[in-house]
């Protein structure tokens, strides 16, 4: 789960590099405002927290 979440990320850093709209910027204030329970399940499997 780590790596598939860092690979992620270092391709979002990469197209926000390449195209000038701030994509991960966008994608962090969706989480924050949003709070998607998607994000919730990264957290918890990263951090190998139970309910």
């Amino acid at each position: 789960m780590k790596t598939k979440l860092l690979a992620a990320l270092i391709v979002l850093g990469l197209v926000d590099a390449i195209i000038p709209i701030p994509i991960v910027g966008l994608v962090l204030v969706y989480v924050v405002l949003e709070r998607p329970p998607w994000f919730l399940q990264w957290v918890d499997d990263i951090y190998g927290r139970q309910e």
